[in-house]
């Protein structure tokens, strides 16, 4: 498969990902927990079908020390014993602000309330500053069909 644009190439393309790198590389510095940044991360890029962003954070997931198991069934999470309330909260508000076009009134309230109670404010607004950008590396790599499999951990940064 071949990409339909090269972002390298492109002036402007490359401009603006190098500034949404950015925008993500900030929110690392957060208290919230790496695994749970992972897991949301990996929910959303799921739900969007981007090969790029499940490779990614598949593998930076399990080079950080995730377990396959728990990396396997975040699709199913609800199903799924092995993630903790705090990690299901954070995955339902992903869900959720993922899947905001699906549902008439956005993120409904008590998503939030459930979210609000195993999170501090800052954590949840980097929990939703998370998700708008996934969603936004998702939505680049699904149109212009960037090509997965190759990503090394550590490759972006």
């Amino acid at each position: 498969m071949e990409a339909r644009l090269n972002y390298v190439g492109s002036p402007v393309a490359g401009t603006f990902l190098k500034h949404l790198v950015a925008a993500a590389q900030a929110l690392t510095e957060s208290t919230l927990p790496p695994a749970t940044r992972e897991l949301v991360l990996l929910r959303a890029s799921q739900i969007n079908g981007c090969a790029g962003c499940i490779d990614m954070h598949t593998k930076e997931a399990a080079h950080a020390g995730e377990t396959s198991t728990r990396l396997n069934l975040v699709a199913a999470w609800r199903e799924a014993t092995v993630f903790t309330e705090a990690e299901r909260a954070a995955l339902e508000l992903a869900e959720q602000g993922t899947r905001v076009a699906d549902a008439a009134g956005g993120v409904p309230d008590e998503v939030w309330a459930n979210a609000a109670k195993h999170y501090d404010e800052d954590q949840l607004a980097v929990l939703v500053c998370h998700i708008a950008v996934i969603n936004t590396f998702n939505r680049l790599n699904v149109i212009t069909q960037q090509p997965a499999g190759g990503y090394r951990p550590g490759q972006h940064g």
